[in-house]
């Protein structure tokens, strides 16, 4: 599956403001969810924003799966990314 424009589109700044130009909508997120956002937007697949976290914000395997989860939930649920987005198919 391929990263969609939506989300690539999104405008982001360094302090975790995100903007998206399709609706509208704005959201601030924390430095954890900056990078799953950017990870994301590069192309990344699990292991490799698993491996990220675990690496600058020294934390458990548990907790970044959970993390990571926990947001793409939100991109779905705020419609940046789509319903049928599969963070393993990357």
């Amino acid at each position: 599956m391929e990263i969609p424009e939506k989300m690539k589109d999104l405008a982001v700044s360094e302090t975790g403001f995100v903007f998206d130009p399709y609706t509208g909508a704005s959201f601030n997120t924390n430095a954890v969810g900056y990078a799953i956002l950017e990870a994301l937007r590069s192309g990344k697949g699990r292991r490799d924003i698993r491996s990220h976290l675990e690496d600058e914000f020294e934390v458990g395997e548990a907790d970044v799966d959970r993390d990571i989860d926990e947001f793409i939930f939100l991109l779905k649920d705020s419609g940046v990314l789509p319903p049928s987005f599969n963070l393993e198919d990357l």
